[in-house]
């Protein structure tokens, strides 16, 4: 009975650990840049964009189109980074746990 305490224990202790993590997550802030830092993009640990910044030079009616794919590749770097970050985080938090090879966890 006492095992069954115990786990129920840890089970508690790792919940409250994961709900911070998840919140230290969703608190990251993120910077992602294309063109050379031209256009830099700032995400949160959940991918939504916190901001942008475009070097005025692009700003030429012919750069349109690079302009617009910049954005996208700056985007996508700093969403890149913000999940790196995550996987770390929900590495070192599960360490040492018999997780099999593949399993997604639910967060």
């Amino acid at each position: 009975m006492r095992d069954i305490m115990g786990m129920m224990g840890k089970v508690k202790e790792m919940q409250a650990k994961m709900e911070k993590m998840q919140a230290d997550i969703a608190a990251l802030d993120v910077e992602g840049k294309s063109g050379g830092g031209l256009v830099s993009v700032r995400l949160n640990g959940k991918g939504e964009m916190l901001g942008l910044k475009i070097d005025p030079s692009l700003f030429k009616e012919d750069d349109v189109e690079i302009l617009e794919d910049l954005i996208i590749a700056a985007h996508q770097d700093a969403k890149a980074k913000a999940e790196a970050m995550a996987a770390e985080k929900t590495k070192e938090l599960t360490a040492g746990l018999p997780i099999p090879p593949g399993m997604k966890l639910p967060f």
